[in-house]
């Protein structure tokens, strides 16, 4: 063969005789590494789904925790601010007491006018929600239902009272008079500490809070102050409003506000709308 043939390879045997006998032939190609087959789509769109829910849940558990939480009212002491069958989102930070992020959250300090939704002094395990009278220094006096504070009769037009009904302890405030027998036996007992020329003196770090609906409201008359260390934060918003009687969960009868987890049925139905989205004042 001359030498321009010897290196024409016409097969795979040929090549390999070729190389047996010492003739160069075609190279063999180097060994590749097979790739790592990709996760199927199916298992990525899981994991994927996956980190969404947990970020919404600590998402979730954040704003319920710092910032807003639902109630229901089942009672008719804060009418007709707040009605029976209102669902109500809660402020938490407004009224929060400052520190580390003090500089850039909406704190302020409570003010006289303020609706606070609070853990009841008698059982911190209830809510309740009255609107603050008096804070720490204020004098307090009832005569005939109205409201003096710091012996200025108050202008309440966001209160209602009941005409013909009378009850001496309840708007004559502080009185040693109860018919009721609706007061708490430790304000009573205590009730004379916190008195000053026949006034009562909110003292510091305290509250004196009493309901809109005046006549039927178990409030700071019958049970003390309210500690601000148990100020939760303040009603914001209304989402939801069912008329009274429709929401079987409503309506029993006392002041202490209920957690929203309850469900209601035909919602559309006996919804009041006009007070959707309404914001507290």
């Amino acid at each position: 063969m001359t030498p321009s043939e010897k290196n024409v390879i016409s097969s795979p045997e040929e090549a390999v005789e070729a190389n047996a006998a010492g003739e160069p032939g075609e190279p063999e190609p180097a060994a590749q590494t097979m790739p790592t087959p990709e996760a199927r789509p199916s298992s990525r769109h899981g994991e994927t789904l996956v980190q969404s829910l947990l970020s919404i849940m600590v998402i979730v558990l954040f704003v319920i925790t710092f910032i807003v939480q639902a109630f229901q009212i089942p009672s008719g002491s804060m009418e007709k601010t707040l009605l029976i069958g209102d669902y109500l989102l809660v402020d938490k930070l407004h009224f929060g007491q400052g520190g580390f992020s003090s500089w850039f959250l909406p704190y302020r300090p409570i003010q006289r006018g303020d609706i606070i939704v609070f853990h009841y002094p008698v059982d911190p395990t209830q809510h309740f929600v009255k609107r603050v009278i008096g804070v720490p220094g204020d004098h307090i006096l009832l005569r005939e239902k109205t409201v003096f504070v710091n012996d200025v009769a108050q202008e309440e037009n966001y209160a209602i009272r009941a005409p013909g009904d009378h009850d001496f302890y309840r708007d004559n405030f502080p009185s040693a008079r109860d018919a009721s027998g609706q007061v708490d036996w430790r304000w009573r007992s205590t009730l004379h500490n916190y008195l000053q020329d026949g006034e009562l003196v909110v003292p510091q770090d305290g509250y004196f809070v009493m309901g809109d609906n005046r006549d039927r409201s178990l409030d700071s008359r019958y049970w003390g102050f309210v500690p601000r260390a148990n100020v939760e934060g303040r009603p914001l918003v209304i989402y939801l409003s069912v008329r009274e009687g429709q929401d079987e969960t409503a309506g029993g009868g006392d002041d202490k506000l209920l957690g929203s987890g309850h469900l209601l049925t035909h919602v559309w139905q006996f919804a009041r709308w006009k007070r959707m989205f309404h914001l507290v004042r």
